[in-house]
């Protein structure tokens, strides 16, 4: 029994970590994929036709099984309302193409969408938020992420299929893309190596919560396992779950844990930016949804602040070595 596993937008920070985590895991197997051309639509659904096609035919055997994660997007909280819609657009007409080609072996899949806590409780009230808390966006790109679960359920719905929307806390670590200008410890820890300082909008006493993108992805794959067990006993079923390390941490202490580290000052500026209205001052996150599946050992900050400068120092080396 095995279940084969595509990552769409497995190059991104999440879909790597998922990837070796799938690899490393007994009972999964990961789907091996190009990158998905996304900037063309029509090369998008022939590519996101073939792939699917292969995630059936590799889960076809009695007792096998197939899991869709989507760890795909390029928004950020500064992309413009016609990105925003763009990538919406791209997720319906992908979702389309897969329940069409997947319709035979819809009753032996799962599905899972990477959606933002950030985004989706950023105007809600009483912190900590957890899977009872209303949503309440104050960003686009959080009315984007609510919209992109919404049309994550839609699809599920229809095809019978079991799905389960993570609304995942700060994700960090080794992998991150530097230049979307998003996650702030790998904006410090590039600018700890650098001239440039980062930029901080924000006051020091913001609250937010970082989870360290491996223990992120292993509680992906356990919530995914638990949802294909309750799909078994019970029948189809779609969940919403906070994935987050349930540790509030403020601005002010994040950077004082980039001074033990580092050993030095944290090499920031701080300033003032209209987008900050954008970020809520608050955002302490628990999860009251199969919450036996967060107690577990979880990566300390500071370990993995250390593993990231790492990870952003081998990548400035190697460049060096390859000018």
């Amino acid at each position: 029994m095995t279940t084969t596993a595509w990552v769409i937008g497995g190059r991104g920070l999440l879909g790597r970590a998922l990837g070796k985590e799938i690899e490393a895991r007994e009972g999964w197997s990961l789907l091996a994929t190009e990158p998905l051309p996304w900037t063309d639509t029509e090369s998008l659904l022939t590519a996101v036709r073939a792939n699917a096609g292969r995630l059936g035919r590799a889960s076809s055997a009695d007792g096998d099984s197939w899991a869709i994660v989507w760890a795909a997007g390029a928004a950020v909280t500064s992309s413009s309302q016609a990105q925003l819609d763009a990538e919406l657009g791209q997720l319906e007409v992908a979702l389309d193409a897969i329940g069409s080609e997947l319709a035979p072996l819809r009753n032996r899949g799962v599905i899972f969408y990477a959606s933002s806590a950030g985004g989706v409780y950023g105007g809600s009230s009483n912190p900590p938020f957890s899977e009872h808390t209303v949503p309440i966006p104050i960003s686009p790109y959080g009315e984007f992420k609510l919209r992109a679960e919404t049309i994550v359920l839609k699809f599920a719905a229809t095809h019978a299929v079991s799905s389960l929307s993570g609304r995942i806390a700060n994700l960090y670590g080794p992998g991150q893309k530097l230049d979307k200008m998003q996650g702030i410890i790998s904006q410090i820890a590039k600018a700890q190596m650098s001239t440039t300082p980062a930029s901080i909008y924000v006051s020091l006493d913001t609250i937010r919560d970082y989870i360290y993108v491996y223990d992120c992805a292993a509680l992906i794959c356990d919530s995914l396992d638990r949802l294909a067990a309750v799909e078994r006993e019970a029948g189809v079923t779609h969940a919403t779950k906070i994935l987050a390390s349930g540790e509030a941490t403020t601005i002010a202490t994040l950077l004082g844990y980039f001074r033990i580290v580092s050993k030095g000052h944290p090499h920031v500026m701080l300033g003032s930016s209209a987008a900050a209205s954008l970020q809520a001052h608050d955002l302490r996150l628990t999860s009251k949804f199969w919450p036996d599946l967060d107690y577990r050992d979880l990566t300390p900050l500071p370990a993995g602040i250390y593993a990231t400068i790492l990870d952003i120092l081998r990548g400035i080396q190697l460049t060096k070595q390859a000018v």
